[in-house]
């Protein structure tokens, strides 16, 4: 399917001038033309414009972060949750992200390849397909802190494997959510990264402040 710039307008909420500035930059692909003075924009185009808002107001990434990510990144905007998944590693990477090589990596840390992989086989640590970024950096490092001191690895180990059952359960739920009606994808993606990003992170860090509170009430 393809929309004339008032209907694109009217799905994205996106002025024309903010649409053909888009165009100019590569973040929009350039619109059929079909005759003189007819211009059809990809359905597809609906989806950029909301995953670039989203992107704007939710983690202020500037046009030329977001023309970074495109460039270094290939998205399906087809509604599916593939789409979702790709977009929830990138953002969950930081940003300004910095590559290491493992060589590199390991270096940094100065930890050996058999510590590392002692932590990916765990689960606590994961390789991209670019490498290590500067997320997998601090999260190296706040292991080693964690083993340095002694810290009990069950409570590791319990995090992972809650990660792997709600994973599981996101991947099923967003799966069928996406699935259910392309009329309001946007509106999906959007409830599927609130979901995972600011919702999850919400409910249990705040049942881990009510633990603590019960704790000490037990005490007095």
């Amino acid at each position: 399917m393809a929309y004339k710039m008032k209907e694109l307008m009217a799905l994205s909420d996106e002025s024309k001038s903010t649409i053909l500035f888009y165009i100019k930059e590569g973040l929009l692909p350039e619109p059929q033309k079909p005759k003189p003075n007819v211009h059809l924009y990809d359905e597809s185009c609906v989806q950029i414009l909301k995953f670039i808002k989203y992107l704007q107001h939710n983690f202020s990434y500037s046009i030329s972060e977001i023309k970074s990510i495109f460039q270094d990144n290939h998205f399906d905007f087809d509604g599916s949750f593939e789409m979702m998944v790709r977009s929830l590693e990138l953002i969950s990477g930081g940003r300004d992200n910095q590559w290491y090589t493992k060589k590199e990596f390991l270096s940094l840390v100065g930890i050996d390849s058999k510590k590392l992989k002692m932590y990916q086989e765990k689960g606590y640590l994961f390789e991209r397909p670019k490498g290590y970024s500067t997320k997998e950096l601090e999260i190296a490092e706040i292991l080693e802190r964690a083993y340095a001191l002694g810290l009990d690895c069950s409570l590791l180990d319990a995090y992972v494997s809650d990660a792997k059952v709600l994973a599981q359960k996101e991947n099923d739920v967003g799966s069928k959510l996406l699935k259910s009606d392309e009329k309001s994808h946007n509106a999906r993606y959007e409830l599927l990264f609130d979901l995972v990003l600011t919702l999850k992170p919400y409910i249990f860090n705040m049942h881990t402040v009510q633990t603590h509170k019960n704790s000490i009430k037990k005490d007095v």
